[in-house]
């Protein structure tokens, strides 16, 4: 299957959330209602003038994905020129063989790719944030990052991200 066609297979949010009857549901959704985008990166957004698809493998289950998977949404709502599908990791892990981190595929692993299906660049499981301050090796900085991230409060970090790819 085509790169392209494993998208237009891709679920929409809603149909993602919906895998989940309970618990991971209402956290993505509780993410998702809690996002304020930043005024300067809401502006960035809104210019993107051309089409931007994004493919996500995803889980349900997957605290990365409850985070980062409501960010996406908020882009989309936001302009209407990014479209996000998703799809599951399992089954699908030979589409991820050039995007494992240390010889592992990590999820969310999102693809951004223009009109044509080329790929434009990658987002991988956490923003670039939360990489540095787990790289500086401070387990107390560590740990108040990650709670911090866990409640959603690196969102802005990941839009960030995001739109230093496709801007």
């Amino acid at each position: 299957m085509s790169i392209e066609s494993l998208y237009t297979s891709g679920m929409d949010f809603e149909t993602f959330i919906s895998t989940d009857d309970e618990s991971y549901k209402e956290k993505a959704l509780e993410i998702y209602n809690s996002i304020e985008v930043d005024d300067d990166l809401l502006k960035r957004i809104k210019e993107i003038n051309r089409k931007i698809n994004i493919l996500v493998f995803a889980e349900i289950w997957c605290p990365d994905c409850i985070i980062n998977v409501p960010a996406l949404k908020k882009l989309c709502d936001i302009n209407s020129n990014i479209e996000v599908k998703i799809v599951p990791r399992k089954g699908n892990e030979k589409y991820l063989e050039d995007y494992k981190v240390n010889g592992k595929v990590k999820i969310p692993t999102f693809l951004f790719m223009d009109d044509n299906f080329n790929i434009l660049g990658k987002f991988i499981e956490i923003p670039q944030a939360i990489r540095k301050i787990v790289s500086k090796g401070n387990q107390v900085d560590i740990i108040v990052a990650k709670r911090k991230y866990r409640k959603g409060e690196y969102i802005n970090e990941t839009i960030e991200d995001i739109l230093n790819i496709i801007v």
